[in-house]
C-alpha cells in the first residue's frame, strides 16, 4: 500500500516541534506538536468525540491507531488502558517522531511506533481507535480499512470518528454492505461528528 495514503501533510514544510497543553484521559499533560501535524495547535474536536467514549475500550491485549499524527488517540489509550500495548502507525515519520517523543515525556512506556509497514504481521487487535483520513477518498480509506480491520480478533471494536458533512454515512453504508465479517453501526452523534463502531463477528 503506498505509504503517502495515510495522510495529507507536506513533507516538505518546515519542522518546528512545539510544546502545547492539552486534556488527555482527565489527564492535564504537555505535549509536543509541530505546524506540519493535523491539528497541531489543540485536540481536534472530532478526536475529543472519540475519546470521550474511552471506557469502551479493551483494558488490556493490542490496540491500534490508525494514522496517530503527534498522538492525541494513542497517549490517551496509554493512560486510560496501562495494561494494553498501544501501537500508532502512521507513514508521516515526523508524526511517529512526535508520538514516540510524547510517550516518553509521559512516562507511558505501553505505546509502540510503527510505519505501517513495520508492524509484525502476527499481531492482532483486540480494538481499532483512529481518526482515519478521510480527505485521502473514498478507495484510499477503503483499502486502508479492508488492511487493518480483518486483524483484529473476534469480538474486538473498533471506533471511527468521521465528519457528518465528511460522508459518514455513506462510509457506514459501505461497511455494512463490504465488510460482511463485521456488524457495524452509528455508535453516536456529537458536535457535526459520527462515531461508527465497527465489530469482529465469529
Amino acid at each position: 500500500m503506498p505509504q503517502e495514503h495515510y495522510f495529507s501533510n507536506d513533507p516538505n514544510a518546515e519542522f518546528k516541534p512545539k510544546s502545547i497543553s492539552v486534556t488527555l484521559a482527565g489527564r492535564e499533560v504537555s505535549v509536543l506538536t509541530a505546524g506540519s501535524m493535523f491539528s497541531p495547535d489543540h485536540v481536534d474536536t472530532g478526536t475529543k468525540v472519540l475519546l470521550e467514549n474511552l471506557e469502551l475500550a479493551p483494558d488490556d491485549g493490542n490496540i491500534l491507531d490508525i494514522g496517530c499524527g503527534w498522538g492525541p488517540i494513542a497517549l490517551a489509550l496509554a493512560i486510560a488502558r496501562p495494561e494494553a500495548t498501544i501501537w500508532a502507525i502512521d507513514v508521516n515519520e515526523r508524526a511517529l517522531e512526535l508520538t514516540r517523543k510524547n510517550a516518553e515525556r509521559l512516562g507511558l512506556t505501553n505505546v509502540r511506533i510503527a510505519l505501517p509497514a513495520d508492524l509484525p504481521a502476527d499481531i492482532s487487535f483486540n480494538g481499532i481507535w483512529s481518526n482515519p483520513p478521510i480527505r485521502v477518498g473514498k478507495e484510499v480509506l477503503h483499502e486502508i480499512l479492508q488492511t487493518w480491520l480483518p486483524r483484529m480478533v473476534v469480538g474486538g471494536d473498533a471506533y471511527l470518528v468521521v465528519q457528518k458533512n465528511l460522508g459518514s454515512d455513506s462510509l457506514l453504508k459501505w461497511l455494512q454492505d463490504t465488510m460482511t465479517s463485521f456488524e457495524s453501526s452509528r455508535l453516536e452523534t456529537a458536535k457535526s461528528f459520527r462515531v461508527l463502531q465497527v465489530t469482529r463477528e465469529g
